[in-house]
């Protein structure tokens, strides 16, 4: 693997439990690559209970029913905790099992976000379950998942959930390097009252951890990632994912809304995540970023690095061959929950994009003279 930067390099391998270190007297060399054994010998064990994490989860992150949940807590604390240093705080999650049974499950839970924790009603939150909780029930397997609630408790905002579950779905559909996510619908119960405050859809996001178990590899969190550090393949597609879908809220480089999963070769691949500041969603509160030579979500931009034509060929290709399914999304269970007029509108802002990529002139003026040239 080459780095742009040897600082970046040393990060990298840092991270790996693989660090380099200074000379010094037999003694003291001793107990640094004691201390770097330590450090390969955790590594190696999170990395086997993400692996049985990810197997543990995998019924629940598959089924496409949404989960008839309740999350109880102090609401009133939670709609306070603004700080992006909340605490972690008491709750329970309950649900009816296959047999009928009410389980419930004690968790702790935080704030998380940026935008979302200052303007939300309910910000979004962050579980913290115990595996000895969570054993022989349907969410075996699930550690610290993010939960994605809506933004305002509102008919259209309730629309916004789902259509950036729709996202998660593509995303699913065109590589397994993907969060997996669950579509709930969440009670939300004030602890103090025993009243349910509101009840609104939500999803259930995978951890990066469990991911990357999946893939075999592991995270890191490192900005600064060039051409040369990422897997091209991942790359191209999460960066026509990306422009598809209208989002430019995210950056490979600087590490935002997205994921970097180191593989066994060295190669990092990165996966996109959040998705609410998308053009296709075109949520009321979505804006862009003003140095971006665009003046709405719903403008298209592509943010992806230059590779070869042949890598962006092969991207369409699947982009294409993935069509049928994409769309079929929404008409199914899911995708039927959504209006109609939302429908229309999220297709037809999706045959944009098909003929951009099948048009040579459009794909080279908006694709290939607009990517990023480190």
């Amino acid at each position: 693997m080459s780095m742009a930067a040897p600082q970046a390099r040393l990060l990298v391998l840092c991270l790996t439990a693989v660090c380099l270190v200074p000379s010094a007297p037999d003694g003291a060399s001793a107990q640094a690559f004691a201390a770097v054994d330590s450090a390969a010998l955790k590594l190696q064990k999170s990395e086997k209970k993400a692996a049985k994490r990810a197997e543990n989860s995998a019924t629940f992150y598959s089924a496409e029913t949404p989960m008839e949940m309740s999350l109880t807590a102090n609401m009133k604390r939670i709609k306070s905790d603004k700080s992006d240093k909340a605490p972690w705080r008491q709750a329970t999650v309950s649900f009816t099992d296959t047999s009928g049974k009410v389980v419930s499950i004690p968790t702790l839970i935080k704030t998380r976000g940026i935008w979302r924790l200052k303007n939300c009603e309910l910000p979004p939150l962050r579980l913290n379950f115990k595996s000895e909780e969570t054993k022989g029930t349907l969410l075996r397997g699930l550690n610290k998942p993010k939960l994605v609630s809506a933004c305002r408790n509102d008919e259209d905002f309730e629309q916004y959930v789902i259509e950036e579950m729709q996202l998660y779905r593509i995303y699913g559909l065109l590589t397994p390097a993907s969060h997996r996510a669950r579509l709930l619908r969440m009670n939300y119960t004030d602890s103090a009252s025993g009243k349910v405050q509101t009840t609104g859809m939500a999803i259930m996001l995978e951890e990066p951890e469990v991911l990357a178990a999946r893939m075999n590899g592991e995270v890191v969190k490192i900005k600064g990632a060039l051409p040369a550090d990422l897997s091209t393949e991942h790359d191209v597609l999460a960066s026509l994912f990306e422009y598809m879908i209208g989002n430019t809220d995210w950056s490979v480089y600087a590490l935002h809304n997205i994921d970097l999963v180191r593989m066994e070769n060295g190669d990092h691949m990165p996966i996109p995540y959040d998705f609410d500041f998308s053009g296709v969603i075109n949520a009321p509160y979505a804006t862009v970023d003003p140095k971006l030579p665009i003046m709405h979500v719903r403008d298209r931009l592509y943010r992806g690095y230059c590779h070869d034509p042949q890598d962006f060929q092969k991207a369409f290709a699947l982009f294409n061959e993935k069509k049928p399914e994409i769309y079929a999304l929404y008409s199914d269970s899911i995708g039927s929950k959504l209006s109609k007029g939302t429908v229309k509108e999220t297709l037809k802002y999706f045959d944009d994009f098909y003929e951009t990529i099948n048009n040579p002139k459009r794909a080279q003026r908006e694709i290939f003279d607009s990517c990023l040239k480190p």
